[in-house]
Order: structure tokens, then sequence, then C-alpha cells
């Protein structure tokens, strides 16, 4: 007798595999067809204007909204549809390189808007990004360090998996002004300014099962105060609305009633307190306007991990017969998942984090609930201690700071969730 859970096994194994994908650039986030990309020429020639080095206007565009240098001379970009047919060359239905007229072939596929090099797997296999988002002050950028270094030493492997950087250059500038400061040196980071746009980090989580198709992991460092700016979200909140995921970020202090408790148990030390914070529904919000709205049923099924940040600051609301945590609290206790992802664990934290949240920001959870369908709630601590003075104690121990990203990989079909 066939049962239910054979029939969906098989609907689901017998979904056709479309001939491709559409491409969302990790650069700029436009999305578009493999059809429309551009490529670079392999070469340049003095005696042919089309192949002669020249400036390429759409590339310093972007490189100058992150404050990187013009380059004056790059080889020609060449369109598809200016070469011959037979000069195209197709692999898995995609356009992946050209012979142009001098019978030189390029593999330098390009995006059609910001003309930033693609992936080589862009458009085989889905483009699955996952960007952060919060307001300021939360902590993204340390979030961020902290959540690449655990997945490249330790959960990448727990899931046969490798965490990479995209180029040598991403590698570099992430070890050199993220990762040395905060895990060699003890530095907290500075938190990024708004007209200081980020250049995001790109990073691929590929798996040693080639039948998965790598996940990119764009990390787009947005200013926090730009969450609230409509203006500068309009410019910057693509990569939002083309994301695979979200982990969307809030911060205990950035809520008014927790703020009061822990700065009466904690006391005032000079360096610790932002006197201005976002209140998480403003970012909501914003977000909104910005593109939920747009959405059919007024909501996104973009699944949406929302990580509550500085969760071992938490420890000064701890009571045993307290309103907010219990001093067995699942928020202290790191969880490691392996090999799947471990439901028990995520549905004890997330229906904590959840009544935690209901009964500090009953607005916030509101709004949540209104627009985003598909989300869940996380406790982390990116460095498992209080800073104090912009300078770490001890060594740095994250505690939970994959689960929310591991959380995605359940949500996106790579891994499986057991009990």
């Amino acid at each position: 007798m066939v049962g239910l859970f054979d029939l969906f096994k098989r609907k689901k194994d017998e979904a056709p595999k479309p001939l491709f994908y559409d491409i969302v650039c990790p650069y700029c986030f436009n999305k578009f067809s493999p059809e429309e990309v551009v490529f670079r020429a392999a070469h340049s020639r003095e005696d042919d204007e089309d192949y002669a080095l020249q400036e390429d206007e759409a590339l310093n565009r972007y490189r100058d909204r992150f404050g990187l240098d013009t380059v004056y001379e790059m080889e020609a970009v060449l369109r598809p549809q200016d070469i011959p047919e037979e000069h195209r060359i197709y692999s898995d239905h995609v356009l992946v390189a050209l012979h142009d007229r001098y019978g030189v072939t390029t593999r330098k596929r390009l995006c059609p808007h910001c003309h930033n090099e693609l992936p080589v797997t862009a458009g085989k296999v889905p483009s699955n990004i996952i960007s952060i988002v919060g307001a300021s002050q939360v902590g993204k950028s340390v979030y961020m360090t902290s959540l690449i270094h655990t997945l490249q030493h330790m959960t990448a492997d727990r899931f046969d998996a490798a965490c990479m950087p995209l180029t040598t250059e991403i590698s570099r500038k992430f070890r050199t002004m993220y990762e040395e400061p905060l895990f060699e040196r003890g530095d907290l980071l500075a938190s990024t300014q708004k007209e200081k746009m980020q250049e995001p980090f790109i990073f691929q989580f590929v798996f040693r099962d080639e039948l998965k198709p790598p996940l990119t992991l764009v990390f787009f460092d947005v200013a926090g105060e730009g969450m609230v700016d409509q203006d500068y979200l309009g410019l910057h909140g693509q990569h939002i609305k083309n994301s695979a995921g979200i982990l969307f970020m809030i911060d205990p202090l950035q809520i008014r009633s927790i703020r009061e408790k822990i700065r009466i148990k904690y006391g005032d030390q000079p360096g610790e307190w932002t006197p201005q914070y976002d209140e998480p529904r403003d970012v909501v919000l914003t977000l909104f306007g910005d593109f939920i709205a747009y959405e059919e049923s007024g909501k996104t099924d973009i699944p949406t991990a929302v990580v509550l940040t500085k969760s071992d600051m938490l420890n000064f609301l701890k009571e045993e017969d307290g309103d907010y945590i219990k001093p067995n609290s699942n928020m202290f206790n790191n969880a490691v998942h392996e090999k799947y992802f471990n439901l028990s664990e995520f549905e004890n934290i997330d229906g904590e984090v959840r009544r935690f949240i209901e009964k500090v920001d009953r607005p916030f959870k509101g709004t949540m609930d209104v627009y985003f369908s598909n989300a869940a709630y996380f406790a982390v601590s990116a460095l498992g201690s209080n800073p104090v003075n912009q300078k770490l104690q001890g060594v740095v121990s994250p505690i939970r700071v994959d689960e929310p990203f591991i959380w995605l990989l359940y949500q996106l079909q790579y891994i499986e969730g057991r009990d």
C-alpha cells in the first residue's frame, strides 16, 4: 500500500528541474535572465576601437557608490546579440562563453547592470542569496564576522560543506577589516557609516554533494540608520527584495522596557549606551513601504529569521520567578546542529524568544505577524560576553550564532530537519 508520504515524496522528486534559473547579481541585486548577461573581452587591441582598453562607466558607477577607485582602462564589454549564434557557447542551456570576432574565447560573464563578474554557477543553480538587515547599533558587522568565522571553522564541516569567499579580494578584506581585529585582537568593530556604503561581502556555502547547488551568502552591511530612511532603502534595499532568506537583527537595547531594566541592574558605564536607538518596528515599517506593500498579499513569504542579538546581556533579567527569563533559559546555552536541523532544539528557542518579544515589544511582534508569513525567532551572542570600552574582556565565544543560518538552510531545503 502506498502511503501519503510516499506520494508526496514521489511528487517532490518528480518536480521538473527548470532548464535555467534567473540570476540575482550578488553585487547590485538586480534580477535578470541568463540570456541578458554581457561579457568582458579576454584581450584588447589598439587597431580596433571596439576592442581597445576603455573606461567601463557602469562598473565605475557601481564602484563610486562604495568609494572604490575609478578604473580607467578595462577590456571591452561584449554583447551576445552582436556575436553570431554559432559563436555563443552554452552549458546546461545557459550561455557561458563567446568566441569574439578574433576567435578569442571569453568566459567572463558580467551582470548587465553593474558589470561585475558573476559566479560560475549563475543561471545553472538558484540564486539563493541571504541578507542581513537591522537598525543602527544592533551589531550587524560583529554578527556577520562571528557568523562567517563560525561557518568557516565549524558549521560547514558538520554539514559536509565549505564556506569560502567568492574572490581573494573579499577574503583579504574580511580577514584584515573584520576577522583579525575581533578574533585576534579583541577590538570591537566601529559601526558602519551611512555615507560610507560597504561593498557586499560574498561567500559561497558549497556542499560536497554535487547535486546540492551552492548557497550564496551576501552580507551587505547596510548602515543601520539607512534601514529607517526610505530614500536610502530605495537605493540599497534591492538586496532585501531579491533575497531567498533574511536575517533580521534586533538588539534587546532597542526595546525601551528592556533598556530601562538592564540599565537599573547594570548601572551606567561610560561608552556602553547609545542614546538614540531605532525601534524594531520602525525598521519593519520602512521595509513594508519599500517592498512588502507591493507583494500580492501585502505580506512577504521570504523566510525571515528574527535574531535577538547580544543575548548575553539578558543575563541581567533572569529571575527564578521573574516575568521575562528563567535562569535555565535556552538562550544562554549553545546548541550544535550537525548533519540535520534539530527541530526539538529549534522549537524550544523559537517558542521562548517569541514569548519574550511578545512581553517586551508587542507592537513589533504584531507588525511581524502581519507582514511576514514565514518568520522564526532566535537569540544569539556573537561574542559571548559584553565588551567594556570597545574591548573584549576574554576570548570570543559565540552562542547559537549559526542557528538562524542553519534554519534558513532547512527552509531552502538544503538540509533535513529531525526531532
